[in-house]
């Protein structure tokens, strides 16, 4: 079976896109003759020890470098497709539809799984009264409101407004994650404080009859099940929100078991470790969102994109046309979930105005296909020795 076959639909856009990949090509760089040994291709760096201990081998820097030029020229692989073809080479609409309705299914699917086994917790929270399943519980609802703002967000930015929002509202989602983080800091702080007074009560006791028990682990032991199910079967997915999903599922299992080992624990041995372990789950829920967060920020902040990405941007760049005679500057840095691209490209000096807009339109045009890029911006220079332009930004 052949490649998918991608159809351009504005001819006028493909022709601009492609003009510049006829006649003599010996300008263009080309990495056709640096390939990799099989043996380097199929060697990957083994990330047991790393993800046990936190440390790399030699030879897992060594396989991890191999890597890291394996994945530079399929970067450029693309570049080349993208400059030759006019588009990113990909599945074919039928497939992209198929794919979507599973992820719309895997979507629904967690959400909906979310609700029930919320409520199933508040149960076990009522019935048992123990502090740590209230912090599992609480976990559960924060995962309710995160697909929540996730929907709100998508649909948000489903329907733009050109007029108020000339930009778009790709930032409405970075945005709501952290709305809904200040919430989860202050229940979580909540739930440490009431854990820290029980701490501190010298006569707090905590007993389960043996129906209480009896019904505690079964809806825990349910609800962690179904859990692992849904992040299993998330985890199949390359989509970066159903793979948020999976992680969230993932950390719901280790909430869940920690919930319950406390809450028996506490009820076969010691009252005190019941709080104990709230503590312990409102902390790990705290830290878990402080690094989303982090990542948030970033990409409000308009952090720069990684060095292996602005060099398939520039090898796209240089590769465009012929009449390219330097790159003053490739930018690109995050903008919401997005990147914005500035390029700065520098053409002869006698060029008629006509062809060079056409040159850097038709670039713009290519490097907006890119899925990774909001907008992107061409600056044409005739010279690249003169100040950087908005220097008193880079201060």
């Amino acid at each position: 079976m052949g490649p998918p076959v991608v159809s351009v639909e504005n001819d006028e856009e493909s022709s601009l896109l492609l003009q510049s990949t006829a006649g003599d090509l010996s300008w263009r760089l080309n990495f056709d003759g640096f390939q990799l040994s099989p043996e380097h291709k199929e060697k990957k760096p083994s990330r047991a020890l790393h993800d046990c201990l936190g440390v790399l081998t030699p030879e897992d820097y060594i396989a991890e470098y191999y890597q890291q030029q394996v994945e530079m020229l399929e970067g450029f692989n693309e570049m080349d497709a993208l400059a030759d073809r006019g588009y990113v080479p990909g599945m074919s609409k039928e497939e992209r539809e198929k794919l979507a309705k599973s992820e719309t299914f895997a979507i629904r699917l967690s959400n909906v799984a979310n609700l029930v086994l919320f409520a199933a917790k508040v149960y076990a929270s009522i019935r048992s009264g123990s502090l740590a399943i209230i912090a599992s519980t609480l976990d559960s609802l924060l995962d309710l409101l995160s697909g929540f703002i996730l929907w709100f967000t998508a649909f948000s930015m489903q329907t733009p407004n050109p007029y108020q929002y000339p930009i778009g509202k790709k930032r409405m989602q970075p945005l709501g994650i952290l709305v809904f983080a200040s919430v989860m800091a202050t229940l979580g702080l909540q739930i440490i404080l009431e854990s820290i007074r029980t701490l501190l009560l010298s006569d707090s006791v905590f007993n389960l009859t043996e129906e209480q028990e009896r019904w505690v682990m079964g809806i825990m032991l349910s609800v962690t099940l179904v859990k692992l199910l849904l992040m299993l079967y998330c985890r199949a997915f390359t989509n970066e929100i159903i793979k948020a999903y999976a992680q969230d599922h993932f950390f719901d299992v280790v909430t869940n078991a920690i919930g319950l080992v406390a809450a028996l624990l506490a009820n076969y041995i010691a009252g005190w470790i019941d709080p104990l372990g709230a503590i312990i789950l409102a902390l790990y829920t705290i830290r878990t969102w402080s690094m989303t967060v982090l990542e948030n920020v970033n990409s409000l902040v308009g952090r720069s994109a990684a060095p292996e990405y602005l060099q398939k941007l520039t090898y796209l760049c240089w590769n465009h046309h012929k009449a390219i005679k330097h790159i003053d500057t490739v930018r690109a840095y995050t903008f919401g979930s997005h990147y914005f691209v500035e390029v700065d490209i520098v053409l002869p000096g006698d060029m008629p105005l006509e062809e060079a807009h056409d040159i850097g339109e038709s670039l713009q045009e290519k490097l907006e296909l890119l899925p990774e890029i909001e907008r992107a911006f061409v600056h044409l220079d005739y010279e690249y020795k003169h100040k950087p332009e908005h220097a008193q930004a880079q201060f």
